[in-house]
């Protein structure tokens, strides 16, 4: 029996014994062996995290106090950072270098709203009349559900728990099943730090069962999603039900414009990372090259090139450069996509196929864990669904332009808008297409950075509310106005019978 649920400040299993074994995604072997929850242990949770909101014993701590419990959990993060970063390349099968990368994003981010917890004084407001005083101030927004994916778990459990309990909420995190383990750490550190028992719980499940009840139970506040699209629907038309705050981030199929004046070799350089970092499950991964034609033949050789050395192996691999897919289902996905251009007449350059073979060290076999060729597909056409589908996998599809007016339409060309970016190493075009993109992020002669200081979110289907900055902290936040009359009177509206 495990006992890796953690509910109202006890660990426990699973109410029905039910466990899940979780396994290394790039080689099978087993990790470990955690509980897997029950609508009913969820239902367990919330109740908890009601009752400690309801009586105040986190949103009656101040703000600056809260503030330095953050700070203190940033500092014990890097203090284990090595720990967790092996934890999520095991559950992961991430390159143990792109973990601990992750690890400095996630003590930054509580840093970041362990700095602004109280710099929200409220505001006053001048009402016209000196009897009067007026004032807006933010309050919590109750009980959240926080539900994350397993392409970053720790990272984007962070982004919703430092700015949850910065606010003085509550929460009930349900990471995804198949990458438990940093959800699990991150709980300790709570603990260990003497956060409240009730004010963080944690549940380990499938979402159709364990994560369900946060979008629907009414004693839920707010739910936050981090996670494809469909189920992001499914979440939003469960919340309605009980009108509770809601949070998407739902993935993007992001272009990647370069110019014929970028500089090319930095521009090339960072298609590559654009689309294939951490095996492009990513979900602002540039998996769409939206390249200037005069340039294009050029550009994609040399992209072919590039993506066909890219060296694979697992997580502690120090010769590889990217890892495995999450899963084998997953990787059918890509595979089902991938074959699906090659149908619609896209031509597939390198890849397309499962990789076999010698990993880049030698010391396992690539058909022994989900690995994926990296993948490069052009004479791509606005009518396929490879330009418009998320494949969330090493793959990139290629368009070309002639026209900065034709690069902006293409870049626009999707139900998505999570980020994008423009290459050119002239400033004024660069600024007219970036202010033109329907994108939450548009990076200009980069790709991939953000910073804990500035909003992460996205526009059209890629979600509703932000992530990080100021915004970030607001989500988690209700508004409320205070009017003071200091010299109360008979209004004298209605006559005295």
């Amino acid at each position: 029996m495990s006992t890796t649920l953690y509910i109202d400040g006890q660990w426990v299993p699973a109410q029905q014994g039910g466990t899940r074994t979780i396994t290394c995604p790039a080689d099978g072997t087993e990790v470990a062996v955690v509980a897997e929850a029950t609508r009913e242990d969820t239902e367990r949770a919330i109740a908890a995290a009601r009752v400690a909101f309801d009586d105040g014993r986190w949103s009656g701590v101040p703000a600056p106090e809260r503030g330095a419990f953050l700070l203190r959990v940033a500092t014990r993060l890097r203090e284990r950072a090595d720990e967790f970063a092996r934890a999520e390349s095991l559950d992961t099968g991430k390159r143990i270098e792109e973990s601990q990368q992750d690890m400095v994003d996630i003590a930054n981010c509580f840093d970041h709203f362990g700095r602004i917890a109280a710099d929200d004084a409220g505001r006053v407001v001048d009402a016209g009349d000196p009897d009067v005083v007026s004032r807006v101030v933010h309050e919590p927004v109750g009980v959240c559900g926080l539900i994350t994916p397993w392409n970053y778990p720790l990272l984007q459990a962070a982004w919703k728990i430092a700015p949850a309990l910065a606010a003085g909420n509550t929460f009930v995190l349900k990471p995804a099943e198949l990458t438990p383990h940093t959800a699990i750490l991150m709980m300790q550190v709570l603990e260990e730090l003497e956060l409240p028992a009730g004010v963080a719980n944690l549940v380990l499940g499938a979402g159709a069962e364990a994560g369900a009840p946060l979008s629907s139970d009414p004693r839920v506040d707010l739910v936050s999603f981090t996670g494809g699209l469909v189920t992001g629907r499914v979440i939003a038309r469960e919340a309605a039900a009980t009108v509770k705050k809601v949070a998407l981030e739902l993935g993007g199929k992001n272009p990647n414009v370069v110019f014929a004046d970028a500089d090319y070799d930095a521009a090339l350089d960072n298609a590559l990372n654009a689309a294939f970092v951490h095996s492009g499950q990513v979900c602002s991964a540039g998996a769409r090259l939206v390249v200037e034609e005069s340039i294009a033949q050029r550009f994609v050789d040399d992209l072919v090139a590039r993506a066909e050395g890219i060296r694979l192996g697992g997580p502690f691999d120090e010769k590889a450069e990217t890892g495995a897919l999450i899963s084998a289902a997953h990787r059918d996905k890509v595979h089902a996509y991938v074959e699906h251009a090659r149908e619609q007449g896209a031509r597939v350059r390198c890849g397309g196929s499962f990789a076999e073979g010698p990993s880049a060290d030698g010391s396992l076999q690539l058909e022994d864990g989900f690995f994926y060729l990296p993948t490069v597909i052009d004479q791509c056409t606005p009518d396929m669904d490879c330009v418009h589908d998320e494949a969330f996998g090493p793959t990139v599809t290629v368009e070309t332009f002639r026209t900065e007016e034709e690069a902006v339409a293409i870049a626009n060309d999707t139900h998505y808008g999570l980020a994008g970016a423009v290459w050119s190493q002239d400033a004024g075009k660069s600024q007219r297409v970036a202010g033109k993109l329907r994108h939450g992020t548009v990076w200009i002669n980069d790709f991939h950075p953000y910073l804990p200081q500035a909003e992460w979110g996205g526009m059209k289907q890629s979600g509703v509310g932000r992530e990080l900055g100021h915004d970030g902290l607001g989500e988690y936040q209700e508004t409320k106005h205070v009017y003071q009359n200091v010299r109360p009177a008979v209004t004298g509206w209605f006559a005295q019978h």
